[in-house]
């Protein structure tokens, strides 16, 4: 019999509804992370070999990215069976196995759940496209071609006969031409994942029951994948077309659209109520405002624990478009943040990243990889960590793994990249030259690369060939050479975690922002009755002091830092400062 321990955050914090407020989560890509077989992708049995490694790390939570039956058109994104696991990864057994190998050390175990969409290979959508009067034809959005356009062919469609000038997020228009039936579907990824119509009963159905077959088979909660656009204005219209934009953005009319809190609050009454389990349920919301995460995330309202929002992470982009990337002003972090903090202060709750599957690496993208990388990536994790919300760490985050240089776009892997750079250098004009040296700051690939375990060939992800290259600064940056040293970057992860763990103010204090307007400093207090904490972080490689007054921090005692202890408010290049006080 297998006995389940409490986690750290359980034990500390108590174990009531609000658990994950003490919590830590870490992401695990599995294709990226071990192979235990030699095939090049990782998988679970390479996950379960490892997990003694996350147990001594401390998080209290893994979110497995999707490993269930997929062609694999989108990394797994494109389901085909949800009740099973691929073969690229394993088996249900295996499954099980790392199910319990993550309870008996008290961890829990979060799945990615992708439902506004399938596979095109899925059996309800092979049967939906079959005839127009299959039962399962409306489980999927279908219109006709524009009135008076003929639609041309599935291999050469017509432009302009598309039933909206939606486009797709994975570049092209967001609908697919299907001769079998005459019609479109409506596809706002890949054309290999149709959207699935939650306006259908008979889909929500489908999709709780599957849901509660995972958590009877010991699943703790879920990640959803952009559930806010599964509620969609069914009159499907266009959208606004910006200059220069091949299509219409068709957002308006499906993120957070108006069934989705009657269908987040209906899932919660089919799946979760009654269940004495504590469960976890993480919304990934694009274009989620802070007005929407607090109703999304009041507990009154049982819909969703907390949301990932996107606004953060586009701020280093022109218009929100990541293939024009720009300087990210720390004024404008702070400002993002801040408005979170402030917004979800009295109800709802906060997802605490910088990175994931979908985004650069942290410590490129707002640290410094290069000299300061180690001091960089330290500094990053208690600004984060030490925020109010629950954090969550992205395989390899722990390690300081930077980003990836791709050096054509044969070495990329990610349908996002591949399908940009085909449009960009065929429809929109842009070069070779001119696309690769778009892509290399923000793309998916950077955070794919292989767990770099150690110095050995590709890191020792895999004794084959990886399916994407390992970063070649394995050889220096690798988990062997970080876990028995007190001062790597993995340690640091450690006694952030376990400050989260032992600190209530840390888990549930109040959060005010400090120093608004300093270009340099991250400045911003966690406050309790009868205690306080000074979270210092200079994001610069130059020595910066903090502008506040010492003396109302006079005597207080120094918690955590990257450099030996200093209390002043003096702060050397990408220095963390964290100080205590009691009053």
């Amino acid at each position: 019999m297998t006995i389940e321990q409490p986690s750290a955050a359980d034990t500390a914090h108590g174990s009531g509804r609000d658990w994950f407020r003490g919590a830590v989560v870490y992401q695990i890509y599995p294709r990226s992370f071990a192979d235990s077989n030699g095939d090049g992708i990782g998988d679970l049995p390479g996950i379960i070999s490892r997990l003694d490694y996350l147990h001594k790390l401390g998080v209290d939570v893994v979110w497995l990215s999707p490993i269930f039956t997929s062609p694999q058109d989108d990394n797994g994104y494109d389901i085909s069976n949800y009740r099973d696991v691929d073969p690229i990864f394993g088996t249900l057994e295996d499954l099980r196995e790392l199910t319990e190998g993550l309870h008996e050390r008290g961890m829990k175990l979060v799945m990615d759940l992708v439902v506004n969409h399938t596979s095109d290979e899925h059996p309800w959508f092979v049967e939906s496209r079959s005839s127009k009067d299959n039962p399962k034809r409306n489980w999927y959005w279908w219109r006709p071609p524009r009135d008076g356009v003929d639609p041309g062919t599935a291999a050469t469609p017509t432009p302009g006969a598309e039933p909206n000038n939606w486009g797709s997020a994975f570049s092209g228009p967001a609908w697919a031409y299907d001769e079998v039936t005459g019609e479109y579907f409506l596809h706002l990824f890949s054309k290999k994942q149709p959207d699935l119509n939650w306006e259908n009963p008979e889909v929500r159905a489908a999709v709780y029951d599957m849901m509660n077959w995972w958590l009877d088979r010991g699943v703790d909660g879920f990640r959803m994948d952009v559930i806010n656009f599964i509620s969609k204005d069914t009159s499907l219209p266009d959208g606004p077309r910006c200059d220069g934009v091949l299509y219409g953005d068709g957002s308006p009319h499906f993120m957070s659209g108006p069934r989705i809190h009657e269908f987040l609050h209906e899932m919660q009454q089919e799946v979760f109520d009654g269940r004495d389990k504590h469960l976890l349920t993480v919304g990934e919301m694009p274009g989620v405002t802070v007005e929407d995460a607090v109703l999304f995330t009041d507990p009154a309202r049982e819909e969703v624990d907390m949301v990932f929002q996107f606004e953060h992470v586009a701020l280093d982009q022109e218009d929100g478009n990541k293939w024009r990337p720009k300087r990210l002003l720390l004024t404008d972090l702070k400002k993002s943040l801040g408005r979170w903090q402030e917004g979800l202060a009295e109800r709802g709750w906060n997802s605490l990243y910088w990175g994931n599957h979908d985004q650069a690496r942290a410590v490129s993208r707002f640290g410094d990889d290069g000299q300061f990388r180690e001091l960089s990536a330290k500094m990053l994790a208690g600004i984060l960590h030490l925020h109010r919300g629950t954090p969550y760490i992205y395989q390899g985050e722990e390690l300081g793994m930077t980003n990836m240089t791709f050096g054509a776009i044969s070495d990329y892997r990610d349908i996002e990249v591949l399908n940009h750079h085909r449009e960009a250098t065929t429809h929109l004009g842009h070069t070779d030259a001119e696309v690769l040296a778009a892509l290399a700051p923000l793309n998916r690939d950077n955070a794919r690369t292989p767990v770099q375990w150690d110095a050995s060939r590709h890191g020792g992800f895999t004794t084959g060939a990886p399916w994407i290259a390992v970063n070649p600064n394995s050889n220096h940056i690798n988990a062997a050479a970080q876990v028995d040293d007190p001062d790597s970057v993995f340690s640091f992860y450690r006694r952030v975690i376990e400050l989260r763990h032992a600190d209530p103010v840390v888990s549930h204090g109040d959060f005010t922002m400090l120093l608004p307007d300093d270009k340099h400093i991250y400045a911003f207090t966690r406050s309790l009755p009868g205690a306080a904490m000074l979270v210092l972080g200079n994001f610069s490689s130059e020595v910066r002091t903090a502008g506040l007054r010492d003396g109302v921090w006079a005597g207080a005692a120094q918690v955590l830092g990257n450099y030996p202890d200093d209390a002043s408010l003096r702060l050397r290049p990408w220095e963390l400062k964290v100080l205590h006080r009691s009053s």
